[in-house]
C-alpha cells in the first residue's frame, strides 16, 4: 500500500453548512471547523469541505456545469430514507432514473448525491 484512503473533499460555499448537513445524514464527527475548511469523520473515511469563493453548482442534468462526482448512500427502505434527507435540508431532483434502486437528491451546495438499495438485502440480487 502507498497511501490508505482517507476520503473524498468537496468544493463549496459555506463548508460548516454542508459538514452539518452530511452529520445529519450518515452521523459522525465535525473534528475541524474553519473558515476555509471542516472535517466529518465517519470512522472509516471522512468527508472534507472545502471554501471555494468561485464555487459554481452543478447543474445536473444538464451539463453546462458538470457535477465532478457525488456520492451514494446505502438506503434499504428508500421511501423512509427519502423523507429523512429531506427533512435533513436535501432536495430531490425532477429527473430520477431508476427510482426503484436509487434516488438523486442534491445538498444545500448543490452536489447530487444518491440513496440507493445497492449491497442491501432490499438490492438488486447482482448487488448482494
Amino acid at each position: 500500500m502507498v497511501a490508505p484512503f482517507w476520503g473524498p473533499t468537496l468544493d463549496c460555499p459555506e463548508p460548516l453548512v454542508l459538514a452539518e448537513f452530511y452529520q445529519r445524514i450518515c452521523g459522525g464527527e465535525i473534528a475541524i471547523s474553519t473558515e476555509s475548511y471542516a472535517e466529518l469523520r465517519l470512522g472509516t473515511a471522512n468527508l472534507g469541505f472545502q471554501r471555494d469563493l468561485n464555487y459554481r453548482a452543478p447543474t445536473w442534468p444538464d451539463p453546462r456545469v458538470p457535477q465532478q462526482c457525488h456520492l451514494d448512500f446505502k438506503a434499504a427502505d428508500l421511501d423512509a430514507e427519502e423523507l429523512r434527507v429531506i427533512a435533513a435540508g436535501a432536495t430531490k431532483t425532477a429527473v430520477q432514473p431508476h427510482p426503484a434502486v436509487f434516488r438523486v437528491f442534491l445538498d444545500p451546495a448543490g452536489h447530487a448525491f444518491c440513496l440507493t438499495t445497492y449491497g442491501t438485502e432490499a438490492g438488486p440480487p447482482e448487488s448482494r
